[in-house]
């Protein structure tokens, strides 16, 4: 399985921030600088999803679900209330998890930036829940989302949930 050397390119963030506050659902790209393979290790992944799970509860957000790919990692988050804010939940979760990465996986760091889409209504969570778990399916690295340990959703207190 060869995974692809192109840079995955930044994308401006186009939308002004109040669009991701309150119970809104977003759906967020992140990968690795030099297309690096460290979320191919549970003491790389773990602490990045205790991490996640922290920022996502200081920003009242709900990690609904999420996909560690060997380079790049996918999140959807919902808001909980009005006082939800997912864009500074996955910037203080960016920030937190690159100063983990500095200290335990040195030269592993994000790319500048990330890609996100807020979806639309809850009806499109599923289809979104769907493309999220099927990653690690169609890279080839299992036959089965099931059998892939780097993948789910959290609830409200951090703990992984179903996806």
């Amino acid at each position: 399985m060869a995974l692809s050397t192109r840079p995955i390119r930044a994308r401006p963030h186009r939308l002004p921030h109040v669009r991701y506050q309150g119970l809104v659902l977003a759906f967020f790209t992140l990968c690795l600088s030099d297309r690096s393979d460290a979320f191919l290790h549970a003491s790389v992944v773990f602490p990045m999803r205790e991490l996640l799970a922290e920022s996502a509860s200081r920003f009242a957000c709900v990690v609904r679900a999420y996909c560690f790919m060997p380079d790049h990692a996918h999140v959807l988050l919902s808001g909980v209330d009005d006082r939800a804010d997912l864009w500074r939940a996955i910037v203080d979760w960016k920030q937190r998890s690159g100063f983990w990465l500095a200290l335990h996986a040195p030269g592993m760091t994000w790319q500048k930036g990330f890609y996100d889409r807020i979806l639309r209504t809850e009806a499109d969570r599923p289809a979104c829940v769907r493309y999220i778990v099927a990653n690690p399916v169609r890279a080839g690295l299992v036959d089965s989302w099931e059998d892939y340990p780097f993948l789910g959703g959290l609830d409200v207190d951090g703990e992984r949930s179903a996806g």
